[in-house]
């Protein structure tokens, strides 16, 4: 596994997060070359967690959403083999056999690069998010992770009802209340002093998904926040151009 930091040499870099591949709910599909346009004109291009999701994958088993997620990571790639593409793990894509399968093909593919829980660019941090959930030191992130590691792909039904659920908005007053935006940052502040990566480390900016909710430019103790929410049915999603 890489180092947790990098060093930029002036290029572009983007973020975005929660895309949930292979979820019926997922609209990320239709975002694939706007992603690769992107990728085309960046220096580094941050996946920020839970870009595939192996808890509610339609695929037959987790082994073939696995081989599906490979696909795709090789696919973008090749692609644009001039950008430098920076994997994050999320709850939903932190399974043992896809983590298994990222240190081969990270071997393999020299402009890839993965990361368990953060990643660190010049002064920008970015990690998933799901610290925001409750106050969270780097030892109960991991514990709750490890929860995740092999947990068994949702069955059709459930599925189905989720996917109800999120047509008929019935989701939508949950992470609002959830995760108001002063409570997430305070959180993320919190579990980041914690791993030494607050301002005072220099830090500046920090992105991050897992709420699904966009926000650009929140500002809270001296640390700027921003998520590029998920491309699901009546949630804003965007491609983050990162600060310099």
């Amino acid at each position: 596994m890489p180092e947790k930091t990098a060093v930029r040499h002036g290029g572009k870099t983007y973020f975005v997060s929660d895309l949930h591949l292979f979820a019926r709910r997922s609209q990320a599909d239709r975002h694939f070359e706007r992603i690769a346009q992107a990728a085309s004109q960046a220096e580094h291009f941050i996946l920020g967690g839970d870009i595939f999701d192996f808890r509610w994958s339609q695929a037959r088993t987790i082994h073939h959403a696995v081989d599906d997620a490979i696909r795709w990571l090789a696919e973008l790639a090749a692609r644009r083999g001039e950008c430098r593409f920076h994997l994050l793990l999320g709850n939903h894509d932190f399974h043992q056999e896809f983590i298994d399968r990222l240190v081969s093909l990270e071997n393999a593919i020299p402009n890839l690069s993965w990361y368990p829980y953060y990643f660190r660019l010049g002064s920008s941090v970015f990690l998933h998010g799901d610290v925001a959930d409750r106050v969270m030191s780097e030892e109960m992130l991991t514990h709750a992770r490890s929860r995740w590691l092999h947990r068994k792909q949702r069955g059709l039904l459930l599925s189905r009802l989720y996917d109800l659920v999120v047509v008929t908005h019935l989701h939508r007053p949950f992470p609002y209340f959830r995760y108001r935006k002063r409570l997430v940052a305070k959180r993320i502040s919190a579990y980041l002093e914690s791993i030494g990566q607050g301002p005072g480390a220099g830090v500046k900016n920090v992105y991050f998904g897992h709420t699904h909710q966009s926000l650009i430019g929140y500002e809270y103790c001296g640390i700027v926040f921003h998520n590029s929410g998920a491309p699901m049915r009546g949630v804003k999603f965007q491609i983050l151009e990162v600060a310099t």
